[in-house]
C-alpha cells in the first residue's frame, strides 16, 4: 500500500507534468485541487520536494538563471519534471493496483484521469466502488447490530455516514456506465457524471 508520502510525491509529478513552479505555487495547487492535502504545509512539500530532486524525478533550478517569465526581482527556486520523473509519472498512471482505490491515494488518482488510459481509469473506478460497497455494508451491519445501544445523536451520525456512502456509490456508478460508453464525438458529447454532492 502507498504511504502518504508515496501520493504526495504523485501528486506533485502530476502537478508539474504542465509547467514548472515554485514551491508556494506548487502548494496552492495542492491545497485548492486535492481535497487529500487541503492542509498540506511546506514542512512536509519541501522535504518530498527534496527528496523527488535526490531521486532525480524532478529538478530544481534558480529563477535568477531563467530569461522567461518565472524569473523575477527575487530569486526563487523553481521545480521541473526531468525525463526520468516523466516516465516515472506515466508508469504509475498505467497501474490499477489496489492502493489506487484507498480513500487519499483515490483523490490523487482521480485528479490524474485526464492522462490516465480508459482501461485504467475503469480498473480503478470499479475497484473504488467494489470497496465503497464492502465499507456500506459494513456500516449498515454495525449500525443493525448496535441500534438499541445507541442514542438519537449516534443514530443520526451513523444514518448521516450511510447517506454520504450512497452518493459516492451512485457518483461511482455513473462515472463507471460513462467510461463504458463508446466515444462522442466532440458535438454529441454526453452530459458530464454528477458530482458526489450531486448523486
Amino acid at each position: 500500500m502507498r504511504t502518504r508520502g508515496d501520493v504526495l510525491e504523485l501528486a506533485i509529478l502530476g502537478q508539474l507534468q504542465s509547467a514548472p513552479m515554485h514551491g508556494y505555487e506548487l502548494r496552492k495547487r495542492l491545497n485548492a485541487t486535492l481535497g487529500a492535502f487541503r492542509a498540506l504545509s511546506y514542512g512536509s512539500l519541501y522535504p518530498c520536494l527534496k527528496a523527488l530532486v535526490v531521486g532525480g524525478w524532478i529538478e530544481a533550478t534558480d529563477t535568477a538563471d531563467l530569461p522567461h517569465a518565472l524569473a523575477g526581482k527575487r530569486a526563487r527556486i523553481v521545480y521541473q519534471l526531468t525525463a526520468e520523473g516523466k516516465e516515472r509519472l506515466a508508469r504509475t498512471l498505467s497501474e490499477a493496483e489496489p492502493a489506487a482505490w484507498e480513500d487519499e491515494n483515490f483523490d490523487v488518482r482521480f485528479s490524474l484521469f485526464a492522462d490516465t488510459d480508459a482501461e485504467t481509469r475503469l480498473r480503478i473506478l470499479e475497484g473504488r466502488r467494489t470497496r465503497i460497497v464492502e465499507r456500506r455494508e459494513a456500516m449498515r451491519r454495525h449500525a443493525q447490530l448496535t441500534r438499541e445501544r445507541r442514542d438519537h445523536y449516534t443514530l443520526e451520525l451513523q444514518r448521516h455516514g450511510l447517506e454520504q456512502i450512497e452518493r459516492e456509490v451512485h457518483w461511482l456508478e455513473d462515472l463507471i456506465t460513462a467510461e463504458r460508453r463508446p466515444p462522442h464525438p466532440a458535438s454529441e458529447a454526453p452530459d458530464p457524471p454528477r458530482t458526489k454532492e450531486q448523486a
